[in-house]
């Protein structure tokens, strides 16, 4: 299975990008947040994948980092949420709103998503109580552009994504400071060079 690619934007077309990886272009449906991500720094792409094959085709998805693929691929198990869909909501709705009302039951949340019905979200309240629990707090810093692009750089450097995500966190919320990702970045690394 394609897990990660790692090369640079050619184009992107709606939720469609094209990333060209050494000499190989694919064409990945990605989330939101990977949108932006991708907008950020086209020419250094790191993305997380799930691949789905059907029949009739094989289907690339894309997201920003493991946590937001951990949750596609949790979505795409509940009866009746197909990867279009699971797509569809990871886009449409925040990772700690998400988890809010699946914990609370709020499925009005939920049925604002396009294509989630009350039946729908009854199902995922339902199925996903028990398994969204830490979901609220799933990296509170990728909530920015800015801390996202830095935590995926550390990534992309060979630091374990929780690391990368609890440097990244403990930089960002350590004062009134307002960082640019360059920054937050250097500070980040400057910080785990001394540990």
């Amino acid at each position: 299975m394609i897990g990660l690619l790692r090369g640079k934007l050619v184009e992107r077309d709606g939720p469609t990008a094209l990333i060209e990886v050494g000499g190989v272009g694919y064409e990945v449906e990605v989330s939101a947040a990977a949108i932006e991500m991708l907008a950020a720094h086209p020419e250094k792409v790191v993305i997380y994948t799930h691949l789905v094959v059907r029949e009739d085709a094989q289907t690339l998805y894309g997201f920003a980092n493991i946590s937001e693929r951990d949750l596609f691929r949790t979505l795409i198990k509940v009866t009746g949420i197909g990867p279009r869909l699971a797509l569809s909501l990871l886009s449409s709705v925040a990772t700690d709103v998400f988890a809010n009302a699946i914990t609370s039951g709020n499925t009005a949340a939920l049925e604002r998503v396009p294509g989630i019905g009350r039946k729908t979200a009854q199902r995922l309240v339902v199925e996903l109580k028990d398994k969204v629990r830490g979901l609220s707090a799933i990296t509170s810093v990728g909530s920015t552009p800015t801390t996202r692009e830095a935590v995926l750089a550390l990534i992309a450097l060979g630091y374990r994504e929780g690391t990368a995500d609890q440097v990244v966190r403990n930089v960002a919320d350590g004062g009134e400071v307002e960082w640019s990702t360059e920054d937050l970045i250097q500070e980040a690394l400057r910080r785990l060079a001394t540990e």
